[in-house]
């Protein structure tokens, strides 16, 4: 399914929910919570708060349902909703650390399916690759907030960058150059794994 058919079935999705139909709601879940995950995961670095805020998402999305605008793109609003509740979650993470007393503190986190590849490698290969992955997961969660925001928007959600703007509340020029000084700084972070 393109993208035009996707933004044709959610703007569908969401009139519908505006009118009282709850179950569009499941339509328009099935469609993006993975997504919506990933790219708080992304974000947080941390699975639980991740599916945890894709759920508020969600419950955000059924409860200003009536606040949706047809004109506009759904993803962008969805996005900047996940996006809100991901700083507010990291805001109040500052306001309150914890320490975990149930892990190591070198544990990593498990992550996605995704990180490593799907062939069978050797061990050292493997090993090789879960500290690229751990190494990069590391510099991405360095990155200041707005870069990136920008970063996992553009490069692992595929947002194009007018969109990737909308959500962040800025223009797409802005949102350039958050993604070249993102890159330059993984770049300068990760020079030895390129």
């Amino acid at each position: 399914m393109d993208t035009t058919d996707t933004a044709a079935l959610d703007r569908a999705d969401m009139s519908r929910l505006a009118g009282g139909h709850d179950a569009a709601l499941d339509a328009l879940m099935e469609r993006h919570a993975r997504p919506v995950f990933r790219f708080l995961y992304r974000m947080l670095g941390n699975e639980d708060d991740a599916n945890d805020l894709a759920q508020v998402t969600f419950v955000r999305i059924y409860q200003h349902r009536t606040d949706f605008r047809p004109e506009t793109k759904f993803t962008t609003w969805l996005y900047t909703i996940a996006g809100n509740l991901a700083r507010n979650h990291h805001r109040w993470l500052a306001r309150h650390p914890t320490v975990s007393l149930d892990k190591p503190a070198d544990a990593d986190e498990p992550g996605l399916a995704d990180t490593l590849p799907a062939k069978t490698a050797s061990p050292g290969d493997a090993a090789v690759a879960a500290e690229r992955v751990a190494a990069v997961r590391a510099a991405v969660n360095q990155l200041p907030e707005d870069l990136r925001e920008a970063l996992v928007l553009c490069e692992w959600e595929e947002l194009p960058v007018a969109e990737a703007a909308a959500v962040l509340g800025a223009t797409p020029k802005a949102v350039e150059s958050r993604l070249y000084r993102a890159r330059q700084l993984l770049r300068d972070r990760l020079r030895k794994w390129l």
